[in-house]
C-alpha cells in the first residue's frame, strides 16, 4: 500500500476547502500540512487554525509537519486543532523520545524527520516510538523546489534500518515528488509520498495532480525523462 499526501503549502487558500475536496475525491489518501515558524526554516506559514479548517473540510488523516524551533510548545494546539500526526525534526527538540510520547499521549501518530545534512542515524532511537519516518528529499522551507537525487541513498538507508528494527511506520518522503520521479523514490523504499506542486499546480487542477501521481506510482504511465 502507497500513500499520496498533498501539501497543501502550494493550494490556493481562497479556495482551500475546494482544493482539498477535489484532491479526497481524485484518491488522496491524507492531507499534508507544512508548518513552519520563520526561524527553524525562513519560511512563514500555517498555524492551527489552518489544521481547524482542514479537519472541517476533509475526513482524511492530517499529516502535520512541524518546522519549527521547540516543538514541544505546539504539539497541544495542534493536536487540539485535529492533526492526526504530527512530525517533528530531530534538529529541533531538546528532548525527541520525550517530545515523541507526549504527542501520542494527546491522540496523535508521531513522526519524525531530519534535514537533507543530518545524518539518518540521528533516528536510529526514535524508530520504536514513531509510526512515521519523513527523509526530506529537499531543503525544507519552500514549495517548488527541485527533487535532490542525492537524497536517494539516505532513503533506502531509512528503508533498511525500519526494515532492521523492525518497524512498521511509514517511509515519507517530502520534496519535489512528482510523476518524473515518483517511482524512482518508491523503488528506494518509500510508502508515503507528498507532493505540493506536482499536485496544486497541475494544469489540469489538483484532481488531475493527485490521478497523474497515482498513475505513476503503480507504473500505469511511462516516466518521463529526467
Amino acid at each position: 500500500m502507497y500513500i499520496l499526501a498533498p501539501s497543501i503549502l502550494s493550494a490556493d487558500f481562497t479556495r482551500l476547502g475546494e482544493e482539498i475536496a477535489a484532491c479526497e475525491a481524485a484518491g488522496a489518501d491524507w492531507i499534508h500540512v507544512d508548518v513552519m515558524d520563520g526561524h527553524f526554516v525562513p519560511n512563514l506559514t500555517m498555524g492551527p487554525f489552518i489544521v481547524e479548517a482542514c479537519r472541517r473540510a476533509t475526513r482524511l488523516p492530517l499529516d502535520v509537519h512541524l518546522m519549527v524551533e521547540r516543538p514541544e510548545r505546539l504539539i497541544e494546539a495542534f493536536a487540539r486543532a485535529g492533526a492526526s500526526r504530527l512530525t517533528v525534526h530531530v534538529e529541533a527538540c531538546a528532548d525527541l523520545n520525550a517530545t515523541l510520547q507526549a504527542i501520542a499521549a494527546l491522540g496523535c501518530q508521531p513522526g519524525v524527520t531530519l534535514n537533507p545534512a543530518t545524518p539518518i542515524d540521528r533516528l536510529a532511537a526514535a524508530i520504536p516510538l514513531v509510526d512515521l519516518v519523513l527523509v526530506m528529499t529537499v531543503h525544507p522551507g519552500y514549495s517548488g523546489q527541485a527533487f535532490m537525487a542525492e537524497t536517494l541513498p539516505k532513503v533506502r538507508q531509512a528503508r533498511q534500518m525500519l526494515d532492521a528494527a523492525p518497524s512498521s511506520a511509514w517511509l515519507e518522503v517530502d520534496g519535489g515528488i512528482s510523476a518524473v520521479n515518483i517511482r524512482q523514490v518508491r523503488e528506494a523504499g518509500a510508502t508515503a509520498f507528498v507532493a505540493a506542486s506536482a499536485v496544486f499546480n497541475h494544469p489540469e487542477g489538483a484532481a488531475a495532480g493527485v490521478r497523474a501521481l497515482r498513475a505513476a506510482l503503480e507504473g500505469k504511465t511511462p516516466p518521463a525523462a529526467n
